[in-house]
């Protein structure tokens, strides 16, 4: 059999596609095609498919929900995994169990729903669940860490297991997932009772900080750079009178200096070029290198 027929017998015809777009799973809408597109449905299938792509020596890469992510125009070889149908949400007595799939703003809500705190950091992380595990995500003082109890993994062996949050060894932006390349297939949040008026007020404050300081009329990757320590990125930007800069379609934010938007159907070239265009900037005036918070990935486009 070949490799299409192979994924089609592990997951089903209709969760493998061929030649996919993979911009139209991209927070950016940037980015090329897919050789194959792979969405498991359970955690065997995820387990197997990652066991075929090392038998076969295929390239194989795992697609979260795009957010912090740009993929190059050429698009990606291979395998790309994506784990939209993993997204069930579970509440257990002060713990909510979410699959990787599902977003990290819906597992906020069941929170609230719950009258569970803890959680009301993430309401605007536009994430999974595996995303925001893989990049301890944080925002307005919390981090993902703070809450996180433990998760079940794939390791690159195709092997199931449970790791605590101690052996995730989750940091500012960075975890073990990220340098072992695991595959998250769910996580475990220990959360505290709250009352549901105090937590949805203060969601209600986040999120209204958020959309009165975000592009978010944009397509955008979210925040571009790390926090450089001793000082704000977005801050280093604007006074490197960046704001309103333009490659192609790609723009600095006149709202936010720290997000690059997609304004008028920008390549993936462009955008990452007007990323290095910032960085060496900012460099220059303020000898300070910025480091990017957003992941690049693929290939470039060939001609």
């Amino acid at each position: 059999m070949n490799l299409y027929e192979q994924l089609v017998q592990l997951v089903s015809e209709e969760n493998v596609e061929v030649d996919k777009p993979l911009k139209q799973h991209t927070y950016t809408k940037l980015g090329g095609n897919a050789d194959y597109f792979v969405t498991p449905t359970t955690y065997e299938q995820v387990s197997e498919v990652v066991k075929l792509a090392n038998k076969e020596r295929v390239p194989f890469m795992l697609l979260g929900n795009g957010s912090n992510l740009i993929i190059k125009d050429g698009g990606i070889r291979g395998i790309v995994m994506y784990l939209g149908k993993l997204d069930t949400i579970t509440v257990r007595s002060g713990r909510i169990i979410a699959e990787s799939g599902s977003l990290i703003v819906d597992v906020s809500r069941q929170a609230l729903t719950s009258h569970l705190t803890g959680l009301e950091f993430a309401c605007g992380i536009p994430g999974s669940v595996g995303g925001a595990l893989f990049m301890n995500a944080g925002a307005y003082g919390g981090e993902i860490k703070d809450v996180l109890t433990q998760a079940t993994v794939v390791d690159k062996a195709g092997n199931i297991k449970t790791l605590s949050a101690d052996e995730l060894e989750l940091g500012y932006r960075t975890s073990i997932i990220q340098e072992n390349g695991f595959i998250v297939l769910d996580a475990e949040f220990e959360l505290e009772q709250g009352k549901y008026e105090e937590i949805k007020a203060q969601m209600d404050v986040l999120t209204a900080k958020r959309e009165s300081k975000q592009p978010l009329e944009y397509p955008t990757c979210g925040s571009v750079f790390k926090r450089p320590q001793g000082h704000f990125a977005g801050k280093l930007i604007q006074d490197s009178n960046l704001q309103g800069v333009q490659i192609g379609g790609a723009q600095v934010s006149l709202k936010h200096a720290g997000f690059i938007i997609n304004k008028e159907n920008a390549t993936a070239t462009e955008y990452i070029n007007l990323i290095h265009h910032v960085q060496r900037v900012v460099k220059e005036r303020f000898n300070v290198d910025l480091e990017r918070e957003v992941r690049i990935i693929g290939e470039n486009e060939t001609t």
